[in-house]
């Protein structure tokens, strides 16, 4: 679904199915997705000179950065890419072109709008392949003489005519068991496209290593004829084989290609984790000087560039960046200024406690209590959560992020999963079809962990 017609209030609405607490920066990504729309509105030379509002969220791991930005992603349909600017700085990557990201939400991009393509086309890709499964199943009868000639012998035609009537009826027959379901489970022999991966080569530039995986199929086009294999398939999946292979045939990669990159610069999304990480000290020596490095090769990208990808040139001038760290050892205004300056949006989350915790197990629409519930249902196993070790689960996430690294909601995951590993494995095997989980259940399968603080390290 498009936020083109969403408010910023009910974008921020539409997130909080999924997201608990964090008005704040909700309201922040609403706002500068509206922004992107308004400038969309507005007259196209003035639309050009308005800046993208960047936003930094700062705030502790696990507490929903990475999830907010993904959700509005995906709520807007746009490229999104997420990537951690600290890699940049590592070993093996120090000097690595930070244009790659941009290379990469490209390739994102093209595979999204293929895809979309390929789901509009999918009708008339279907019904080429029951044609080309239909000839398969009833090979059309050679024909040695020409029309006119068979036409002209009087005695031929009549016979001629009445065989091409009869192959007619069965080939409609043939189609109906076919569209019916009838023909499923039998097999056939099919030729496809034989798909091999070529040989990857690395495209080195001025600007350092390009992971721009191009095969050598793709520098010589179609010089080789691609290979075809026969298979023994199914009805069934020789008709999705065969309705793939079509709707590829049937999509316009110029058009994709063009549209993908249209999107990546209009909505284009990229979420910078881990910004803090290339904040350098006041030292003037060591790694700080490749962080600052790290900044300076970012703020072209940031304040908008043209970047050279295997699709075409990109402008990254209204590409939307949200950056996000947990400053715990360094604050934003440490940032190059020229950086600051294009992030003009900053947004503090806060931490999660126990009550966020007990929200977060119920209400999103993936709830953790939720995905249990009808996972163990596969199973035919039916788990109540009682109220009251909902509440007992939240306490013990909290007390181990207090005692231990504070990962936040991550925190749960790890508690439900050590809490439920026992119904997870024995799950197809049990008589029992019923669990309740109640407060002494909980207590049950975690106290022992909780007490012994070194043993709640290593398992929770």
């Amino acid at each position: 679904m498009s936020s083109n017609h969403l408010t910023p209030r009910e974008i921020v609405e539409k997130l909080d199915q999924y997201i608990i607490g964090q008005a704040d920066a909700k309201r922040a990504v609403a706002i500068a997705l509206r922004n992107r729309w308004r400038r969309q509105n507005v007259s196209k030379e003035l639309g050009e000179e308005i800046a993208p509002k960047n936003i930094i969220m700062i705030g502790p791991t696990g507490v929903g950065k990475t999830e907010i930005a993904r959700r509005l992603a995906k709520l807007d349909n746009s490229p999104f890419l997420k990537i951690e600017a600290s890699k940049f700085t590592e070993v093996g990557y120090v000097g690595r072109d930070v244009e790659s990201m941009i290379r990469d939400i490209v390739e994102i991009a093209v595979n999204m709008v293929k895809l979309e393509e390929q789901e509009n086309v999918r009708s008339k890709a279907k019904e080429i392949a029951e044609e080309r499964l239909l000839d398969v199943l009833l090979p059309p009868k050679p024909v040695e003489k020409k029309v006119k000639d068979i036409m002209a012998d009087k005695d031929m035609a009549e016979p001629v005519v009445a065989d091409q009537f009869q192959q007619d009826t069965t080939r409609e027959k043939l189609r109906r068991l076919l569209v019916n379901g009838k023909l499923d489970e039998r097999f056939v022999d099919i030729e496809v496209s034989e798909v091999k991966a070529g040989p990857m080569i690395e495209i080195f530039s001025s600007s350092g290593v390009e992971d721009m995986g191009m095969s050598l199929k793709e520098i010589f086009g179609n010089i080789f004829p691609q290979k075809k294999k026969n298979r023994r398939v199914k009805v069934q999946e020789a008709l999705e084989i065969i309705a793939q292979e079509e709707a590829q045939r049937l999509v316009d990669m110029e058009k994709v290609t063009k549209t993908a990159i249209e999107r990546v610069e209009q909505s284009g999304i990229i979420f910078l984790d881990e910004i803090d990480k290339i904040v350098g000290s006041d030292t003037p020596h060591g790694p700080d000087v490749s962080r600052e490095g790290v900044q300076r090769d970012l703020l072209p990208l940031v304040e908008g560039s043209n970047v050279n990808t295997k699709h075409g040139m990109v402008k990254t001038d209204h590409v939307l960046f949200i950056a996000a760290g947990a400053f715990s050892s360094s604050k934003p205004s440490d940032l190059i200024p020229e950086l600051q300056g294009r992030f003009p949006i900053r947004v503090e989350l806060d931490s999660l406690g126990k009550d966020d915790f007990i929200r977060i197990l119920k209400e999103p629409h993936n709830a953790l209590v939720r995905q249990y519930i009808e996972m163990m249902a596969t199973e035919g196993i039916e788990i109540v959560f009682k109220e009251e070790a909902i509440e007992e689960i939240a306490e013990v996430a909290t007390i181990v992020n207090e005692r231990t690294e504070n990962i936040g909601a991550r925190r749960l995951y790890t508690v439900m999963e050590t809490m439920l590993e026992d119904v997870s494995f024995h799950a197809p095997d049990m008589s029992d079809k019923k669990v309740i989980i109640d407060e002494k259940y909980v207590r049950q399968k975690l106290d022992s962990i909780i007490e012994d603080e070194d043993l709640s390290r290593y398992i929770l």
